[in-house]
């Protein structure tokens, strides 16, 4: 019997095995594929603070960002530059093989190929597709949006789904700034990542019609594929985190940041406060749902209110139109604005930019047009 079990490979359960090792817990990890980091279902633009929680070197970075640009239907695009590295393009498949790496160093055990069909939470064994039933003290769920773990243990998906596609196509480009399409996808946004100079990721998020939105999309660029995938985000966080010698974590949890749809800072995050809860109820040999409702407190205490806000927010965004967006837009473009935005801007924490754009004259001016009232109260 380990004394943790981790299931699934990606950021968040590497980072929580490697922790869970360095703490000297005798760890396995479980990964249903055969090699970490594929496939990818990540449009693999990482925001400083996430790439410095993965703790890896530059190997997996294409190229860092500074800015953005922000299309609406007409007129100029809000443009922004901060000047400095604001976020970094990377391969996702090297960056998730290298957190493994590390994860295996520091002494936890890897079993690839092993799909979890179910958990036995009263008995504490994990029951895998060969037939081989695993035993655990605590265990770890970051098995994605459609964690089976969570499944297993009776607690509802999140509030949204969103599906999303992305291609690698041909693109010029000499600007280290993402460029972003709220119009091209009415329910988030759509995106072009620039990867180099001569190649971008492009793709977008939805819960209905995202292949015909993806292929309206695409027409603003080249034809030609370099690489594309598909991966699906949950947006809003579980109704329980925690239980009966168990937690989840990040996306299995539903902690992709309702703003961006990034996983990442979020679940490294949670993973930690989940080690740290393990590691303190397993030195007391209690690891009942008392004893790891701790769990809910510390990731609640870290980024739980961005979450909350980041989901409100987003059910408001759901209901703009073409012309809301290119009304805030133009509100948004003038040299005061982009100042803040460049000042205060963090993909992880949006809220404080947030509240200081939402009591803006030029955005208070739109009135009941973007749900400002509502905006001011949820940031107050």
């Amino acid at each position: 019997m380990y004394d943790a079990v981790v299931v699934g490979g990606g950021p968040t359960g590497s980072s929580a095995a490697r922790l869970c090792a360095k703490a000297g817990l005798s760890t396995l990890l479980l990964e249903e594929h055969s090699v970490i980091g594929y496939p990818v279902q990540c449009a693999g633009l990482l925001s400083n603070s996430a790439f410095a929680e993965c703790e890896v070197s530059n190997r997996s970075v294409y190229r860092t960002v500074s800015g953005a640009k922000i299309f609406g239907s007409t007129g100029e695009p809000l443009s922004f530059d901060a000047g400095v590295t604001k976020a970094y393009v990377v391969d996702r498949g090297t960056l998730d093989h290298e957190m493994a790496e590390r994860a295996a160093e520091a002494g936890a055990d890897f079993r690839m190929k092993t799909c979890v069909t179910s958990v036995n939470e009263e008995k504490h064994i994990i029951h895998t597709a060969d037939g081989e039933d695993i035993k655990y003290r605590i265990l770890i769920a970051a098995d994605g949006p459609r964690s089976v773990c969570a499944r297993s243990f009776g607690v509802p998906t999140s509030q949204f789904i969103y599906s999303g596609i992305q291609a690698e196509v041909l693109y010029n480009t000499d600007t280290p700034q993402v460029e972003l399409y709220p119009n091209a996808a009415p329910e988030f946004f759509a995106w072009a990542i620039p990867m180099s100079s001569t190649r971008a990721r492009i793709g977008l998020c939805g819960t209905k019609n995202v292949p015909q939105l993806f292929e309206a999309f695409r027409k603003r660029f080249t034809v030609m594929n370099v690489h594309s995938v598909t991966g699906t985000i949950p947006i809003g966080v579980r109704k329980h985190t925690y239980g009966n010698s168990w937690m989840l974590s990040g996306d299995a949890a539903g902690f992709p940041k309702p703003t961006s749809g990034g996983g990442v800072y979020t679940g490294i995050r949670s993973a930690r406060h989940a080690v740290s809860t393990a590691v303190s109820a397993l030195e007391n040999g209690d690891t009942s749902a008392k004893a790891l409702s701790g769990y809910e407190t510390l990731w609640k205490n870290d980024f739980g209110r961005e979450i909350e806000l980041g989901l409100n927010f987003l059910k408001i965004r759901r209901t703009f139109t073409e012309e809301d967006i290119d009304a805030g837009i133009s509100a948004m473009n003038n040299p005061e604005i982009l100042k803040i935005i460049t000042e205060s801007g963090d993909i992880d924490r949006p809220s404080a930019l947030l509240r200081k754009l939402v009591m803006r004259p030029e955005i208070i001016s739109l009135g009941g047009r973007l749900g400002i009232k509502t905006l001011i109260r949820l940031f107050r």
